[in-house]
């Protein structure tokens, strides 16, 4: 106790080990799911499931662990929502690129926030880019999950006539869907730290009960990683030229950059309700946050598994009093124990995630309550980022939209700033990333 208090300055937080423990225990509930729902959107994208599901333990693990131990804040990290649908959806399957491509994709984009973190760049994007805009890329990254689930669940479908319609709500997979849905958000309603995890694992068991699926455990074995585990491919980005190869540097870039938004929102909002930020709002020691999330970033990667980052799930930790990094190693530890179950999560159908994945997408709204709708200077940027994501299927458009909207309508109303330049830097790109699409 007296070294763990000495290293992670217990006292000093005004928290003890048994309350960072039970922290650690409730974001470890909170986000769990995570081990269950990333195997079942990976696979899609033909990666095994039970490899993808060792490695989402490793890399939130020893992610969670090097967060705790290098920044000393609460806060844990996991391969993130939303990026994993990118990774399958837009990248694999629409795209084309094969998922060893997308692995070096997103280990190269951990690499270069980790350089971007190192030479400072990172301040510069964070003061350029309006915080509406960062809370919008988080609303429409919640449309797009909650697209894919209800898709995904037969509740919503192709039709020729409207692009999408209401889908037969008496099928089996829809009406499971829905039940799935109400018992979660009662379980959420309720206070239940693992309401997502029960929820998945009940609908899951209604899908084998109802025929929709056959489990199909396999045992445990750590040589599964194997399956995935440095099949990454690095060079694909620098080898390949033409059309192909500025789709993978556009990938890297949509990849660093939803990472360093999402970062940006939980460290604001975990860091606040925590009260460990500085007097003047800043956060000490960011850079080490910063530098623990690029290395998770690669080491997923490395490990099998798509972006690593960090959690807002880890607000639940803090509600209940973890204050250091004590609370992270906890989430870490309990990430690696799950390994011996990891496996199991190939034996999960796919409809048993659907209604997960809506809620997840309804919990992620909550951001855009950040956005000033009264401005049209950022309003209209943050409601094409939200309507562009999920529509389009793809992040970098809804990016696209909001940063090129957001520079011209600054500098239409006269407040353009030197200091913005990035801004316009990045307006520039996207321009002309859409004519370069546009003679595709």
């Amino acid at each position: 106790m007296g070294l763990l208090d000495r290293w992670f300055g217990l006292a000093a937080h005004d928290t003890d080990a048994r309350t960072e423990l039970m922290a650690g225990l409730t974001t470890f509930l909170t986000m769990v799911y995570i081990v269950v729902v990333n195997p079942a959107i990976l696979s899609q994208a033909g990666m095994p499931a039970g490899a993808v599901a060792v490695a989402t333990c490793l890399a939130a693990g020893l992610g969670s662990i090097l967060m705790g131990v290098l920044s000393n804040y609460p806060l844990a990290l996991a391969p993130g929502m939303g990026l994993n649908a990118y990774f399958t959806f837009t990248v694999v399957k629409g795209m084309g690129v094969p998922w060893e491509t997308a692995l070096g994709c997103v280990f190269l984009s951990g690499a270069a926030f980790l350089i971007l973190t190192l030479a400072g760049v990172r301040k510069a994007i964070f003061e350029a880019v309006p915080r509406s805009l960062f809370a919008a890329v988080a609303g429409g990254i919640g449309l797009f999950i909650a697209f894919i689930g209800l898709r995904d669940a037969g509740i919503v479908v192709t039709s020729p006539a409207t692009t999408v319609a209401l889908g037969d709500l008496t099928s089996l997979p829809a009406a499971l869907t829905l039940i799935g849905l109400i018992v979660i958000a009662a379980l959420q309603a309720w206070k239940v730290k693992a309401a997502i995890l029960v929820g998945i694992l009940l609908t899951g068991a209604g899908a084998w009960a109802l025929g929709l699926a056959h489990p199909t455990p396999q045992p445990f074995a750590l040589s599964d990683l194997s399956a995935t585990a440095f099949r990454l491919d690095i060079a694909a980005p620098f080898r390949l030229g033409g059309r192909l190869g500025a789709a993978l540097l556009e990938i890297v870039f949509v990849f660093l950059f939803v990472d360093l938004f999402d970062n940006v929102g939980t460290l604001a909002a975990v860091t606040k309700r925590a009260g460990l930020t500085a007097p003047d709002g800043t956060i000490p020691r960011v850079n080490r946050i910063l530098l623990a999330d690029s290395a998770a970033a690669m080491i997923g990667a490395l490990a099998g598994t798509s972006t690593t980052t960090s959690y807002i799930e880890s607000a639940a930790g803090v509600a209940v009093g973890g204050r250091t990094g004590l609370t992270s190693v906890v989430v870490g530890v309990l990430f690696l124990a799950t390994l011996a179950a990891a496996p199991l999560a190939g034996a999960i159908p796919t409809i048993a995630t659907a209604p997960a994945l809506i809620l997840i997408g309804a919990l992620m709204m909550g951001s855009i309550a950040e956005v000033d709708w009264t401005d049209p200077v950022t309003g209209i940027p943050a409601f094409l980022i939200l309507i562009t994501i999920p529509l389009t299927y793809s992040i970098a458009n809804g990016l696209a939209f909001g940063i090129t909207s957001y520079a011209v309508l600054a500098l239409l109303t006269g407040r353009a700033r030197r200091s913005d330049w990035l801004m316009y830097l990045l307006a520039a790109l996207f321009v002309i990333r859409f004519i370069y699409l546009a003679e595709g």
